[in-house]
């Protein structure tokens, strides 16, 4: 098989320009093909700054006769987007790397693990020059919005977490058999009656009969007399505290609010989600695959930018960090695995869109199942059919084709 070499962007007509982030200052470096180049120099992460960037790499460009701009940075977190669209709305290219291959690069050179930023960005102009590099897709319009709803509403299911767990701890102080019983918090019943009887002693007062009656009641008969009798016979006999029960007590009923209010959060940035997602034109076509939804949709818009953008599903699970790589030696031949090297909740959606299509009935659930039944663990298993799921959602974005259940049994009958 014919090895495909990407095509340098860096060469003897272009200016490369690296830049090394930081949450104020920063450093840039420009470099020719010839080896000249611009010594390390810093400016603000302000648009004076950016301006400034500007100017100085241009008037260099022109010093040297070179046609075009190249600029090239470390895959960066909020600190690089704004300079990131400063560059990419005035039409210049921009290429990234992976902040693990500066660190090693930095080693190789020096030595030495000790970071120094006015090395950076020479580091990173010499990893440009090897040709090890990603192009930089930009989200914009809706998809740079949905990137934005999707991060916060992780940051909501965090809090949310963040306030079971402080719920379940201080419940555990005061009635430590609740979840023994009920099991999890995350129910409607279970934070009804921590709401209105977080105490063995309230559910002992409120006797056993009109236990039962409250949650029939709430769980709409989803759970009957024996989950109220467990209960009522664990509040009888409980190990709870008492003394400082009424801080306790104050402390829940204050979380129990803020969970309330981290929902609606939560409501309403998946109604935005929703909408914004009507429109990018193509999110149907992800849709029609059934085990994917809304969010899943959003996601995976949101984290790749414009799928149409890219020439090939390996770019894709590049920017994933799902493409396989294996360490082998002489005549041994090393197991694969996936980089991990890429945008992580991108993996993570995929990861558990695996879970929905593998289900029984779910579209790829015969595919998991012959990778099981090949000795692969079901984790490599769920990786394998995520790497696969991308590709069917690029195909069919690509192809402007909304998913076909059986296409290939369809095919054959034809």
């Amino acid at each position: 098989m014919k090895l495909k070499i990407k095509e340098p962007k860096f060469n003897s007509n272009t200016l490369l320009v690296t830049m090394d982030v930081g949450k104020k200052l920063n450093y840039g470096y420009a470099r020719c093909k010839n080896g000249t180049s611009l010594p390390v120099f810093t400016f603000s992460n302000t648009g004076e700054g950016f301006r400034y960037l500007l100017n100085k790499v241009e008037q260099f460009r022109r010093k040297k006769g070179l046609r075009k701009l190249l600029f090239g940075l470390e895959s960066t977190g909020s600190y690089g987007q704004a300079l990131i669209y400063f560059l990419y709305k005035r039409g210049f290219d921009i290429v990234q790397i992976n902040p693990m291959h500066t660190k090693r690069v930095k080693e190789i050179q020096d030595n030495s693990p000790n970071k120094t930023d006015k090395k950076d960005p020479k580091v990173i102009a010499d990893i440009i020059e090897l040709n090890r590099y990603l192009s930089l897709i930009i989200p914009e319009g809706a998809s740079a919005d949905l990137r934005g709803l999707i991060h916060l509403r992780e940051h909501k299911l965090d809090d949310i977490t963040r306030i079971y767990n402080r719920i379940e701890s201080q419940l555990y102080l005061i009635f430590p058999e609740f979840l023994s019983v009920m099991k999890t918090l995350k129910t409607k019943t279970a934070l009804y009656l921590i709401k209105h009887y977080p105490t063995p002693q309230a559910l002992c007062k409120l006797g056993l009969k009109k236990l039962i009656h409250e949650i029939e009641r709430i769980s709409r008969k989803q759970l009957g007399n024996k989950k109220a009798e467990d209960l009522y016979h664990a509040a009888l006999s409980s190990a709870g505290i008492t003394d400082g029960a009424e801080s306790i007590i104050d402390g829940i009923q204050m979380h129990l609010n803020e969970l309330e209010l981290y929902q609606t959060h939560k409501d309403e940035l998946e109604n935005k989600i929703d909408n914004k997602l009507k429109a990018v034109p193509y999110s149907q076509r992800i849709l029609s695959v059934r085990g994917i939804g809304v969010i899943t949709t959003a996601a995976i818009i949101g984290e790749v930018g414009d799928l149409k953008q890219y020439q090939s599903n390996n770019e894709v699970l590049k920017v994933a960090g799902l493409n396989l790589y294996e360490i082998s030696s002489g005549q041994h031949k090393g197991e694969r695995h996936i980089s991990k090297r890429g945008r992580s909740l991108l993996r993570k959606t995929l990861y558990f869109a695996a879970l929905n299509v593998t289900r029984k009935d779910g579209i790829l659930h015969d595919k998991y199942h012959s990778y099981i039944e090949r000795g692969m663990l079901k984790n490599k298993a769920l990786t394998a059919i995520s790497r696969k799921l991308m590709g069917i959602i690029f195909a069919l974005v690509r192809d402007n084709v909304n998913y076909i259940e059986g296409y290939k049994v369809l095919s054959k009958v034809a």
